[in-house]
């Protein structure tokens, strides 16, 4: 117990996983999201369709309609990548995932390929949602989200 103390405590990075401007989740037109019942989080309105990991970890599951990812990072945190708003009523066209259940990763993986264009011809907001639904609350307080960074949160 006593060499314990001198163990690193091992830190969750968390990148921005798309180009584009960040958002709080408070801006993303989903109520789900935006009220935080999924967790806390950012969004990003993406500038282009590659869509990294935005932690170092493993791939828990990839939805059937490919429109979200789950993944664990080396911590142990719980991620979901939200991919749109709504593309779940898509049957995963315009999005192709890039990776499989029980693949290693890191933020600079990419998970997904999304069709802006699809998505805009199908009336479908584009955010790439980022949520840690068994985060605490007070921990929204450690998200970077004015751009000036690749590192958003150190968890």
């Amino acid at each position: 117990m006593f060499f314990d103390r001198f163990k690193k405590k091992k830190e969750t990075i968390v990148t921005q996983p798309v180009e584009g401007k960040l958002l709080a989740l408070s801006e993303v037109a989903d109520p789900v999201f935006s009220q935080g019942v999924m967790g806390i989080g950012f969004a990003v309105q993406p500038s282009n369709g590659k869509i990294l990991s935005p932690v170092n970890g493993v791939v828990e599951s990839v939805f059937p309609t490919k429109h979200a990812i789950t993944l664990k990072s080396e911590t142990g945190i719980d991620v979901l990548v939200h991919i749109g708003i709504d593309t779940v009523e898509l049957n995963g066209e315009g999005i192709q995932p890039r990776v499989s259940v029980g693949e290693k990763v890191t933020n600079r993986t990419q998970i997904a390929e999304v069709d802006l264009e699809k998505l805009a011809k199908a009336d479908k907001a584009s955010d790439i949602i980022i949520v840690f639904p068994s985060l605490n609350q007070e921990l929204i307080k450690q998200f970077d989200l004015s751009g000036t960074a690749a590192t958003v949160a150190i968890l």
